[in-house]
């Protein structure tokens, strides 16, 4: 008579302890993200959305403890969105499955994206004289391939909120720019070749130099062949 009891009531307590585990991880795994691309993106927002937040900050903390709080803030930010999004990698919620010509276009994406970040640190180069905030384009640039390609719940979130991010600040920039007396600097040719063929060696260390597998554990040209 036990035995006929102790059987379901342990079952019962075996499917009730394991269903909800997987809903509950899900929904951490989201949180750490969002929580993360907040930290992130709001403390990389201060600049260029609310200059007279980082002023007054500044004028209470000094700047010694602004780039504190700073940096702090950042590195919060990217680890849980790091972690939050590798989590949630792992048992992806998919909203669509993209055609598979977008992961092409991702890779000859990629390849302007490179190309626009190396020519905000190359001097003197006619992109960075031309687009003036060539580093937020290319995050610009990086969140749009991506998301062509990829269309799980983790993705959408985190490639479209650092393009709707990369909108807002390259349009802020572009404000200050007008309203701005200062001139960039005119760029060579010279500085120009250099930074397409730096661009060009990153992107392709990325995608044939296994650089893109050891960091995100995805070989760009297996998915989109």
């Amino acid at each position: 008579m036990s035995t006929s009891i102790d059987t379901p009531v342990s079952e019962c307590h075996l499917s009730l302890n394991s269903t909800p585990l997987y809903p509950a991880h899900k929904g951490f795994d989201m949180l750490q993200l969002l929580i993360g691309l907040a930290l992130f993106l709001g403390i990389h927002s201060v600049q260029s959305l609310a200059p007279q937040l980082r002023r007054n900050a500044i004028a209470r903390w000094g700047a010694l403890g602004f780039k504190g709080v700073y940096t702090a803030i950042s590195l919060l930010g990217l680890i849980l969105l790091v972690q939050g999004y590798g989590q949630a990698r792992l048992n992806p919620l998919i909203l669509w499955t993209p055609p598979r010509g977008m992961q092409h276009a991702t890779i000859l994406l990629m390849w302007l994206a490179m190309v626009l970040l190396v020519a905000s640190y190359v001097p003197r180069n006619q992109i960075k004289a031309k687009l003036r905030h060539p580093m937020t384009l290319s995050v610009k640039v990086w969140a749009l391939a991506h998301l062509l390609s990829n269309g799980n719940l983790a993705d959408l979130l985190l490639f479209g909120g650092f393009l709707i991010w990369s909108v807002l600040v390259f349009r802020a920039a572009r404000q200050r720019d007008r309203l701005s007396l200062h001139t960039a600097p005119e760029g060579t040719l010279i500085g120009s070749v250099l930074a397409v063929t730096m661009g060009t060696g990153i992107w392709a260390a990325f995608l044939m130099g296994g650089l893109h597998l050891w960091l995100i554990g995805v070989m760009p040209f297996t998915r989109a062949s």
